[in-house]
């Protein structure tokens, strides 16, 4: 599983060529990952007026590097040449001390015990912390010496990609090391204490639960109303959350196009608000969850060890004729107004 809060992230088809052996445990929970990386492996293929149709300009070029393809370096498109996206400082505001120190954990399982008091109160924030812990160690815990394995054996294939996947694995192994296969850190079970966690309150676990295809209510009515309480809140892990299910699963959506027809229904939306999460406070550096994520469970990683997730979006995912569109849907989500 992923940090990107249901499942991430697809297999990159080159280490299969390639002739790595992979785990069953390794192949399950890469084929599970399918949330924001989706965006990176779909985009080219949707047709240019797919943005057209939702309210944006026509964008030209070849709209994103795919999994196991060479991505850019930073700061310059696939053609050579040097980009010019429209990037700008976070304006990173105070995330909660829990979250702070998710990201900032050395030792997860620690961290996760500091917070099961809190949790079994009820406190919707440290449920929600504690699935994000399930989520990121998963892969790990459900098979350690597999995990160790395969992540050895990534870095000996000398690819591209090799050397940044097997660090990220390296570091996913450190956080979680004292997570073990007893612990049963598994979807279903983290679906069970997402829903404890949005029904005490948590809106980015709510917002988690849509995105899994498990929303606490069906209906239209309430799918809106939960977008809308997503974008008025300005929480970051609800906006990461919400992410996939404003990309193209909300394409055809009336009750969701309706109020925001300009952010969502294609791949670039659902950037649109991974992006604006980072705005608003989500760790998107080089060595956070997020990127972590992308990187340890599909070989989705940048060539450059410095970069941070708003800049390898703008360099491998999105065409320069199409970076201020996209940062004009940031900016609509991350402003007072709701979109038009």
């Amino acid at each position: 599983m992923s940090d990107a809060y249901s499942s991430g992230y697809p297999q990159n088809p080159r280490l299969t060529r390639a002739g790595l052996r992979v785990s069953g445990r390794m192949v399950a929970g890469l084929v599970g990952l399918a949330l924001l990386a989706g965006a990176f492996v779909y985009a080219g293929r949707r047709e240019p007026q797919a943005l057209a149709d939702a309210g944006q300009p026509e964008i030209g070029g070849s709209p994103v590097a795919r999994a196991g393809q060479a991505l850019p370096q930073s700061g310059i498109g696939g053609d050579g040449s040097a980009t010019a996206a429209p990037r700008r400082k976070a304006r990173m505001p105070a995330q909660s001390p829990l979250r702070q120190q998710f990201e900032q954990a050395r030792d997860l399982y620690a961290y996760a015990q500091s917070l099961r008091s809190r949790a079994d109160a009820g406190e919707p924030e440290a449920i929600w912390l504690l699935t994000r812990v399930y989520d990121y160690c998963a892969n790990y815990s459900s098979a350690p010496v597999d995990y160790g394995n395969d992540t050895r054996a990534i870095a000996a294939m000398n690819m591209r990609s090799s050397k940044a996947m097997a660090a990220a694995r390296t570091r996913v192994s450190e956080r979680c090391a004292r997570f073990v296969p007893e612990d049963n850190l598994n979807f279903p079970m983290i679906l069970v204490k997402r829903a404890e966690a949005a029904k005490a309150g948590s809106l980015a676990a709510e917002a988690s639960l849509l995105a899994a295809g498990k929303p606490l209510e069906k209906t239209e009515d309430y799918r809106t109303n939960l977008v809308d309480r997503v974008v008025r809140s300005k929480d970051a892990d609800a906006f990461s959350a919400l992410a996939p299910v404003m990309g193209l699963a909300a394409n055809g959506r009336s009750s969701i196009g309706s109020a925001y027809n300009r952010v969502a229904g294609t791949q670039f939306a659902e950037l649109a608000w991974q992006l604006a999460a980072c705005e608003l406070g989500q760790d998107c550096s080089p060595k956070g969850s997020l990127m972590t994520s992308y990187c340890a469970n599909g070989g989705i990683c940048s060539q450059d060890p410095q970069q941070g997730f708003e800049d390898f979006v703008y360099d491998a995912a999105i065409p320069r004729q199409g970076a201020d569109v996209v940062q004009q849907m940031v900016d609509s989500l991350t402003g007072e107004e709701r979109m038009q």
